[in-house]
């Protein structure tokens, strides 16, 4: 037995435990920090060759292993860019170097451009809305991503371009009985026009249907509407595009009218008195932006104060094979490990990814308990070994004196 050798072991001891004690300390330094994932030390034996006649001893090594897939409690807030994740995935966020990484931390609030950050600065990553592209189809890579920004655009208006209007028509009326409805639009300044619905009964099982503007009675379209004997409508198809250049401006605005697309499919010939639905139409007059909301599939709406959402951004999320192994960075974000697995990016609510929760922070998964309970034990376990460097110095010290 070398005495040498056995001081070794014991400083090799002595190293693995302040090893855990630092991992302990890093725990309990973050055990608040929104999104952080435990780490811990783990032990591996390191033997040496010994012989018959005696016995070398050797030591230990440590590794560090993060517990990123172990998901950490849920706390609720009041702010609706708090961003929590309920299952699997992460946030993408983007560096100040322009590098993209992982994060469950979710704090995220507008910088003065108007670009959701979280506290350590990263800015979350996203795909710009597009209406009537499935936003649900898994794409790899980061190419497309774009900063999630929030920023007012002040006032806004759109134009009417498509819009319905169901009723049910009277069967029992005479021919040249006239029903009236109507249903506001906008043009693409915002101004409101009023365009009047005139039914008229021409013969039994249909009617004329003739759009007109309110303010010129100016007609903006017809169209014939012939209905079965069971008082279902057979035109087809049910819609009738306005020529919204057949009216002038309102004075003053230099406005236009859009054409607009009127769907009458709703419509119906029963025994019964004129009934409109009250119809619909898109567009909306002047208004400004209040807020924005966040859904359950990471879609971020921006929310005016005339209470229309207009899809703006889908969050993006990301996963690996192998999440313990990712490389922590700075800023408790991760990058791609040699052994984590490829990237692959989607969307909250598709495939294996989690829904994000709105208002709501991923906390911290270390236990106290569990790590101050590490603590004392690495302390006793430090001062055991030392105890082995102490005896080996002593008997070094036994032997040197034997030539006294």
């Amino acid at each position: 037995m070398s005495l040498y050798g056995t001081m070794r072991t014991g400083v090799s001891g002595m190293n693995a435990q302040a090893n855990r004690l630092s991992t302990v300390a890093e725990n309990i330094a973050n055990s608040s920090t929104t999104g952080y994932k435990r780490a811990s030390t783990e032990f591996s034996s390191m033997i040496l060759p010994s012989s018959n006649g005696s016995y070398n001893s050797g030591g230990v090594e440590t590794s560090v292993r993060y517990s990123i897939s172990d998901q950490g409690s849920t706390t609720y807030t009041t702010s609706a860019s708090d961003l929590a994740i309920d299952g699997d995935g992460f946030f993408i966020v983007q560096g100040a170097n322009g590098q993209e990484y992982l994060t469950r931390a979710g704090a995220f609030v507008q910088d003065d451009s108007g670009n959701l950050v979280n506290a350590a600065g990263f800015t979350l990553m996203g795909y710009e809305y597009e209406a009537g592209v499935d936003p649900t189809v898994v794409v790899n890579g980061f190419d497309g991503l774009t900063e999630v920004n929030l920023a007012s655009d002040g006032l806004t208006a759109a134009g009417s371009t498509a819009g319905a209007m169901g009723a049910n028509l009277p069967s029992g009326a005479a021919n040249g009985d006239v029903s009236t409805t109507s249903l506001v639009v906008y043009d693409t300044q915002g101004n409101t026009r009023i365009l009047d619905f005139n039914y008229t009964k021409v013969a039994d099982n249909q009617w004329e249907l003739d759009i007109v503007d309110r303010t010129s009675a100016t007609s903006l379209g017809t169209a014939t509407l012939d209905f079965d004997a069971d008082g279902v409508l057979t035109t087809s198809p049910a819609t009738l595009t306005l020529d919204g250049t057949l009216i002038s401006p309102i004075t003053g605005t230099g406005a236009e009218l859009n054409n607009i697309t009127i769907d009458f499919t709703e419509t119906t010939q029963l025994g019964t008195s004129f009934t409109p639905d009250g119809g619909s139409i898109d567009g909306n007059a002047p208004s400004k932006v209040s807020g924005y909301q966040i859904d359950t599939d990471g879609v971020v709406y921006i929310k005016y104060a005339n209470g229309e959402l207009e899809p703006r951004y889908r969050i993006a999320l990301a996963s690996v094979q192998s999440p313990d192994k990712l490389v922590p960075e700075s800023g408790n974000v991760y990058s791609q490990g040699v052994d984590s697995g490829v990237i692959v990016t989607g969307f909250a609510g598709s495939g294996s990814f989690g829904e994000i929760l709105s208002g709501a922070l991923e906390s911290s998964n270390v236990d106290i308990a569990d790590e101050l309970t590490s603590m004392i034990e690495s302390q006793r376990n430090y001062t055991a070994n030392s105890k082995v460097f102490q005896t080996g110095s002593e008997l070094l010290e036994v032997l040197v004196n034997l030539k006294r």
